[in-house]
């Protein structure tokens, strides 16, 4: 497991009538191994852009992104996106999207199969490895989704407001899946939401930004033991404590 490092990245594009717009400003930000860091901040801070400057897909203009020290130039290899949308393929079933990056891996046939079950299992969808996609509920799309990302066998899961799109109950529900994943994994994540509740169930560390220039405002720390309740009174300070970061910037 690696240590991801973000230095002083900045990123900036031209909008509407061609005013620039600097999404993102002299970030600093560092996910030790196994970390479960949150990121909230109001839409247009960047939240998605330091995503996807971190996977490789955009460029920062200044600013490097590392692993143990060394700069990731191009797609970095440490990393899978998980989106809120599931983008998985309809016209495979859930094996088959599961089985496409350790195919594109060269991963043996046999090892395939059985990693298959193995990440079923992980994300509670056992026996539906036959099923089509667009059979599924939105909630468990995202599961496969998520099992198709570990396939990558990432040692950085980034995932941009994976739940968003789901209601409450199996929002919870995918949560407690998430934290079961990386208590078992070890892996490091580096998570979005616009749900401050849901950065606090999640995080060992919650990142504030702000908008215009996107930038860390605040970088909190998740001191309550596991599991969290979300009506205790720490649950709940910590929640008035974040609200009233973003809301000080908001006027």
């Amino acid at each position: 497991m690696r240590r991801l490092r973000i230095e002083n990245v900045s990123k900036r594009f031209t909008g509407e009538r061609d005013r620039e717009v600097t999404a993102l400003k002299d970030i600093g930000l560092t996910i030790k191994p196994g970390e479960f860091v949150c990121v909230v901040g109001p839409t247009g801070c960047g939240k998605t852009t330091l995503l996807r400057v971190i996977a490789g897909l955009d460029t920062a203009d200044t600013g490097e992104v590392m692993l143990d020290g060394k700069t990731i130039t191009g797609l970095n290899p440490a990393c899978t996106l998980v989106f809120q949308q599931s983008s998985l393929f309809p016209w495979m079933n859930v094996a088959k999207n599961i089985a496409f990056p350790m195919e594109m891996k060269g991963d043996a046939s046999a090892k395939i199969v059985e990693r298959i079950q193995v990440l079923l299992r992980l994300v509670g969808l056992e026996g539906t490895g036959r099923a089509r996609t667009y059979e599924l509920s939105g909630g468990m799309q995202q599961r496969v989704a998520i099992a198709r990302a570990l396939a990558y066998d990432p040692e950085i899961l980034l995932m941009d407001e994976p739940f968003g799109a789901l209601d409450e109950k199996t929002r919870h529900r995918l949560q407690d899946i998430l934290l079961k994943i990386g208590e078992t994994s070890r892996k490091s994540v580096l998570f979005v939401t616009h749900n401050i509740d849901e950065a606090i169930y999640l995080a060992d560390r919650i990142v504030v930004m702000a908008s215009e220039p996107g930038r860390i405002i605040k970088t909190l720390p998740v001191d309550i033991e596991r599991p969290r309740n979300r009506l205790s009174d720490r649950f709940i300070q910590m929640h008035l404590q974040v609200r009233n970061t973003l809301e000080a910037q908001e006027g």
